[in-house]
């Protein structure tokens, strides 16, 4: 009997779905969606593996639509669409696992107090993703739960690379660098393992570059370095988040413009990066289509911080071996990757510009030191992995879901 794994990916105002069928032999796509605007107007809109499509927005019967209407419409649609009787396991992303968390675990409700101790560390993402659990463990009772840490990657850093210049008791008591995208990370460490095995047993720098962006140092597929630190600000501007800033600034925001902490957090989280920059989107598409000053300024800082990224990367690892673009901008957008690639020959890169431009696979040119590809990342199908294996699901049976109480669906 086929089972069918459910992953969720919570979010502040948004939940991504996929649907697997667990077979004897291995993982099958289903469908994939997601629902975005929660809290305000949401939109539904879903695939399955066929190209059948599914879009709608909710309408005012539904009230207030959060995170349990939101898993019920999902269920409601996958029962519509005939994909499966019922879920044998759900898997969720949790961005944040502490020093504690190194490998997906199953979530009971012990694991899920440990989880909301972190909600300090990752406060934008951490209440969402639970809450992502809590619906699921109401409308799937049955089912295994499974948490998949986007930090869990990291774990392997070295010391120098997971510390901050304090006291050692703030890092005892869990003031790091974690580093995020993990799942997008390792999913990426074991594709180039088959596009390109002696390139992933080197060193391998692999920018994540989507609305939210970081970037990570490999060694034989293990993470040595990431931009993100303490949380998903740092590092590489964003859609929305600033990146790397100088403390000072902060102190400057609350102290000379009366900013409180939250004033000053939603700024840097949601005001700056791409959007702040241009003052007109965080989206990349719409940027490099405008003829604006400031979007071409924006972009630019975007690039500028990815090259200076890589540079302290390649220090990281004593060199570079190959560079791996992924995520929404690093796979479709061949006008970053050129300018983020050009004059890199001093790191080994010599880029083929219309095997770029054409969204090629590998876009370095023949005999390039360093190779440089372009692979597409897939954190859900890593969720779905992950979930099999620590569910244990050979000997487990599909379940129809329950109602979600309080809850209704389109």
């Amino acid at each position: 009997m086929n089972q069918l794994i459910l992953t969720l990916n919570a979010g502040t105002s948004s939940v991504k779905f996929a649907a697997f069928a667990h077979e004897a032999a291995g993982l099958e796509a289903l469908a994939s969606g997601q629902i975005e605007g929660l809290g305000a107007v949401a939109t539904f809109q879903a695939e399955t593996a066929k190209g059948e499509k599914s879009q709608y927005a909710f309408d005012e019967t539904h009230g207030r639509v959060d995170h349990r209407v939101a898993l019920q419409a999902i269920v409601k649609w996958l029962t519509q669409a005939h994909l499966a009787d019922g879920v044998a396991a759900v898997g969720h992303r949790i961005v944040h696992g502490g020093p504690d968390f190194a490998k997906p675990m199953r979530i009971d409700e012990a694991a899920l107090q440990k989880l909301r101790q972190f909600i300090p560390l990752a406060p934008l993402h951490q209440p969402h993703n639970l809450a992502g659990v809590e619906a699921a463990l109401d409308v799937f009772p049955a089912a295994t739960q499974v948490a998949c840490f986007d930090t869990a990657f990291h774990r392997t850093h070295p010391f120098v690379a997971d510390t901050f210049a304090l006291p050692r008791s703030y890092y005892e008591e869990g003031v790091r660098r974690y580093g995020f995208h993990g799942l997008s990370y390792e999913f990426i460490a074991r594709r180039l393992r088959t596009v390109a095995p002696a390139a992933a047993a080197g060193r391998v720098i692999v920018a994540h570059l989507g609305n939210g962006a970081s970037m990570c140092a490999m060694r034989d597929g293990r993470s040595v370095a990431s931009t993100m630190s303490f949380t998903p600000i740092d590092g590489l501007s964003m859609g929305t988040r600033c990146g790397q800033i100088d403390p000072g600034v902060i102190f400057y925001l609350m102290t000379e413009k009366g900013m409180s902490a939250s004033a000053v957090s939603d700024l840097l989280n949601k005001g700056a990066g791409l959007k702040g920059m241009s003052g007109l989107s965080q989206d990349m598409r719409i940027l490099e289509a405008s003829d604006s000053p400031a979007a071409r300024e924006a972009i630019a800082y975007f690039v500028a911080r990815v090259r200076y990224e890589i540079g302290g990367l390649a220090a990281a690892l004593d060199g570079v071996d190959a560079i791996v673009f992924t995520a929404g901008i690093g796979e479709h957008s061949w006008r970053v990757r050129e300018a983020a690639m050009s004059g890199m020959e001093w790191i080994g890169v010599r880029l083929d510009r219309q095997a770029n431009r054409n969204n090629a696979e590998l876009i370095s040119a023949a005999g390039s030191p360093t190779a440089v590809f372009v692979l597409p990342t897939d954190e859900e199908r890593m969720i779905a992995e992950h979930t099999v294996t620590t569910a244990g699901l050979a000997g487990l049976e599909a379940r129809p879901p329950a109602a979600v109480r309080g809850a209704s669906a389109r």
